[in-house]
């Protein structure tokens, strides 16, 4: 869906892909900028109508619905003006339902907390004339590799499903330091997410009040010093894998949240600049046809020189 900023009252159609979903939620993603509170006055005011009457928060969109939208403006001029440049990523697979790109390290998957952008914005200006284009899951800003974009909402809420039920086999390279154990396979540990004094994200393995995680591990070679392990998630949680691999004693080279930070300066000197983690294989059945997907990203050039560098261990 075009993103809608006018100051003159506009109508918009409802497709069966918009169909479905609560108004209130559709207005705040085809309102970019517009604040949530605005969005929700608009609609108790009976300013936004639909099929000529008023409507609650609540109400479903229905394929046909003819949408009455109220002049409405940005949060602020500031906001509107924000440059962002457009993205070009890899494209690993595309059609007309599904994009998935090889995302790089460093790079925000979405504006917010200091960013002022990310993949999904960058995206949005490459592409003007999608329609709609919505993150289905999340990378950590450090971490590379395979990231879904739904290019329909039918797309979006299968794979939202899929995932509630764990159905995608999403896999991570990992170089952590140290030598993990051969045994150490399943790693069930729960995590609770909290924030610091200054507002940062953090999440620790604690019983009380920790969400299940699961990780299974696999050796794939030994170095002096570290251990290539592929982290296979069997469930999603934020930070699971970095927080897994540092309970266990052995956290991920180059971590700057959760890892050894002298080793970290050290590594920097070495050529390792960034978190050691990819996403490297993601195998689903597609969400509109079913037909299965494997997909596969390599290890990015500057993870796999670091590597070359390192002493092998038999």
């Amino acid at each position: 869906m075009t993103d809608i900023r006018k100051e003159s009252v506009s109508f918009v159609q409802i497709d069966e892909e918009d169909a479905g979903q609560r108004i209130d939620n559709y207005l705040v993603r085809i309102l970019k900028g517009v604040p949530k509170s605005h969005v929700y006055r608009i609609l108790r005011s009976g300013e936004v109508r639909v099929n000529k009457g008023r409507v609650d928060a609540a109400y479903r969109l229905v394929a046909g619905d003819n949408v009455r939208l109220p002049p409405v403006r940005t949060a602020s001029r500031e906001a509107a003006q924000t440059f962002v440049p457009e993205g070009h990523f890899p494209v690993v697979y595309e059609d007309d339902a599904l994009l998935v790109i090889d995302k790089p390290a460093g790079v925000a998957v979405h504006g917010g907390s200091g960013v002022s952008f990310g993949v999904i914005e960058q995206l949005r200006r490459a592409r003007p004339e999608a329609r709609y284009l919505e993150l289905v899951h999340r990378l950590d800003r450090e971490t590379s590799g395979l990231l879904m974009i739904a290019k329909k909402r039918s797309a979006l809420v299968k794979l939202h499903e899929m995932i509630r039920n764990d159905v995608p086999q999403k896999r991570y390279f990992a170089l952590v330091l140290g030598q993990w154990p051969d045994k150490l396979r399943h790693v069930k540990l729960p995590l609770f997410k909290w924030h610091t004094p200054e507002g940062e994200k953090r999440v620790r393995v604690q019983e009380e009040g920790g969400q299940y995680a699961h990780t299974i591990f696999s050796v794939l070679e030994r170095y002096r010093g570290f251990t290539l392990v592929e982290a296979w998630l069997k469930t999603g949680r934020t930070h699971q894998i970095r927080v897994h691999t540092q309970a266990n004693g052995c956290p991920i080279a180059g971590d700057e949240r959760y890892g050894d930070f002298a080793r970290n300066k050290t590594l920097v000197r070495d050529g390792l600049k960034r978190m050691f983690l990819h996403a490297h294989s993601l195998k689903l059945p597609h969400p509109l046809t079913g037909e299965p997907l494997e997909l596969s990203a390599p290890l990015p050039k500057e993870l796999a020189a670091f590597t070359a560098r390192l002493e092998k261990q038999p």
